[in-house]
This record gives C-alpha cells, structure tokens and sequence, in this order.
C-alpha cells in the first residue's frame, strides 16, 4: 500500500484513512540527509544526497560540503565532468574513520581529477548573490569560496517524526535512532526496527542483513530468536580508487588499546594490476602479535569493494591468513592481493630454525 501511515496502537497502522491489523510490526523509514543549520544556507541553491539527482543543468563551480564517503564520491564524479569543485571538510583528513594512509590514496586520486580538497575548515556562513559564497573558517581566518551549487553531505539523520512513536513512547538513542536491543526488538517486543533508523550502521547491506533477523524474530521468536551479527560488515567507498574495510583498522585498535600486526602488500606488486595500470592502494591486514587471525583488513584500490570479500568471509568462518595463503587463486587476478599478502606475514615469521636445518640439509646433499 502507498500512502502516509500512522503507529496507532502496537498492532495497528493507519493508512490512507485504513487501519491495519498485525502480530508485529517492523519501522524501516530509513534517514534523509542532515542540513546543518548554517547562516544564509536557505538563500542560496543547495541539494544533498537525496535531492542531487533531480538536476537538469550541470553547475559550473561546485562546493562539497563534507569529506565523507558521499561527498567524496560525488565530487569525484563532478570533477570527471569539468566541474570546478571543491570539497570542505572540518575533519584533518578525507574520510575520517578510515586509516590516513589509505584515506590519502583516495584524496591524491580525487586531487589528480581536479577536486580541491580543503581540510580542516568549518563552515560558519553561506550568502546569495553573484556569485554565491560559502564562508569557511580555519585557524582563525575566514575565507570565501564562490560556487553555483553547494552539496550538502555531512551525514544522515533518521527518520523518526510523524508516523506514531511519539504516540506510543518508543523511545529513542541520543542520536536520535530508535533504541532497539541485539534483537531488534522496540519498547514494544513485537515492534521492530531495521536499516537506518535504528542504526548502527548507514549501510544498504547492512539494513537487509537486518531484515533478515527481523523477519525471522517475527516470524519465529516465540520458539527462537537470534542476536543481530554485526562482527563481520564490510563497507566501501567507490571512489576511483575505491576503499574498503571489514573488521577494526588501525586508528580503532589504537584508541581501544588492542595491540596489533599490520601485515601490508602494495598493488604495485600485483600484475593484474600492473596489466591494468591499476597499481594505487594496497592492501592492509590486522591481525594478533605473532598469530594469523585476522582482526580487520583495509584495501585501498582497483575492485577494493570485491575484494574485501574476501576478508569477511575469512573472518566469519574463522579462517586465517595462513589457510589464504594454502589457497590456489587464478593468476592473473586482483583477488592474489589477499594471498600475496597472507605471504608477506608467514614470510616475517618463517621457522628459522627450520630453515637454518634445510640449507645444511642440501649443503650436504649437494656433495
């Protein structure tokens, strides 16, 4: 059914004037872009994420208001069409939960189409005229930056007002997510809560990795019910080269004091992507001092996306970087990165006293 519906009691909905009768009921109205309340931002042509894609003219000199995956995705794409743009950013770096050295291939590449990235500047004020201006503020100093549109991407907010929860008293996180326990259960245990408006992740994959748990918690809860998984989500940036990660990189395990070796292999060495002149980015793998499990892995490059799949599926099933390396993968391919570099860390750790055995071995044999 289309139409504006209303949570009007824990098992019914109103719409178009109907009410809807069920055992559970499950929100997924999902999160619209965040407009942050910048001085003069209503006089001036702005669109967001959302909002972009109604366009019928190709501005001229375009401002990206936020580093993250969005805005740089988008404003590499503007620039390969001869726009003049210009990402702002309040955070030191591009994509600010990602690894520098990762997020810096990603910004190199989006500077060599043309993208000017300005970091660590704040917005503070926006004004209408010829042109329009957005006034950007670091260390201290204010400077003025000329623009035809002006993207907003500075996040997403979830969409929780007008469709009943006041009425019911759901209440909500201090980011203003609807509060769900590991079951995605609501206040109401029948009333579920999927995909961006609970969280934690703005991820497509992840909202139908959580419709699946919902679906069946409804379905089946009064016999079993499952704990959402979130441990093994990959997420990517496709940009050209594209980022991905699963698992913990290294800013997080820092700041969680989890103690870590990062094994790396850069695309450079691959032929695949030697053939392809693909040779940016690598790819970096976490795992325990001296073990082979893996915690995380980052690659940056050619097919990252695809190939970080890789990782989630070694992490899932509990499959280390040594069994990687036993694996047999076609040559020439991308997907030898996640071998080459499961060689990398056995090579750091190669039995010496084995070795040291061997070379006496055929030094004898060689008599």
């Amino acid at each position: 059914m289309q139409g504006e519906a209303r949570i009007v009691s824990p098992w019914e909905v109103e719409v178009n004037g109907r009410r809807l009768s069920a055992r559970h009921l499950v929100i997924a109205t999902g999160a619209r872009p965040f407009v942050p309340p910048i001085p003069g931002l209503d006089s001036v042509p702005y669109r967001t994420s959302d909002t972009f894609w109604s366009l019928e003219e190709l501005p001229q000199r375009i401002v990206v208001l936020g580093g993250g995956p969005i805005g740089c995705e988008l404003a590499q794409s503007l620039a390969r069409f001869d726009c003049d743009v210009s990402i702002v950013e309040m955070a030191p770096q591009l994509l600010a939960r990602e690894d520098a050295d990762a997020a810096m291939v990603v910004q190199i590449a989006l500077e060599r189409d043309g993208v000017r990235v300005l970091l660590g500047r704040k917005a503070v004020a926006a004004r209408a005229g010829e042109p329009h201006t957005l006034t950007v503020e670091h260390e201290g100093a204010q400077a003025e930056l000329p623009f035809d549109l002006l993207l907003v991407a500075v996040g997403r907010t979830a969409n929780v007002e007008g469709f009943g929860l006041d009425t019911l008293g759901i209440p909500l996180r201090k980011n203003r997510t609807i509060d769900t326990d590991e079951y995605l259960r609501t206040k109401f245990p029948n009333i579920l809560a999927v995909g961006d408006v609970t969280g934690p992740f703005q991820l497509t994959h992840a909202s139908a990795h959580q419709a699946w748990y919902a679906a069946v918690n409804a379905l089946f809860g009064g016999l079993k019910s499952f704990r959402a998984d979130y441990r093994v989500l990959p997420a990517a940036t496709y940009t050209d080269p594209e980022l991905a990660r699963v698992g913990i990189n290294e800013r997080e395990a820092q700041a969680q004091g989890i103690a870590v070796e990062t094994v790396m292999y850069p695309f450079a060495e691959l032929d695949r992507a030697i053939a392809e002149g693909a040779t940016e980015g690598f790819v970096k793998v976490l795992v325990p001092p001296g073990k082979d499990t893996i915690l995380g892995a980052t690659i940056v490059g050619a097919r990252a996306g695809d190939l970080i799949a890789i990782f989630a599926l070694a992490m899932k099933h509990n499959i280390g970087l040594d069994k990687i390396l036993g694996t047999v993968f076609a040559y020439p391919t991308f997907a030898e990165a996640a071998k080459f570099a499961a060689g990398v860390r056995r090579k750091r750790h190669a039995p010496q006293r084995t070795l040291a055995w061997l070379e006496r071995y055929h030094d004898w044999n060689r008599r």
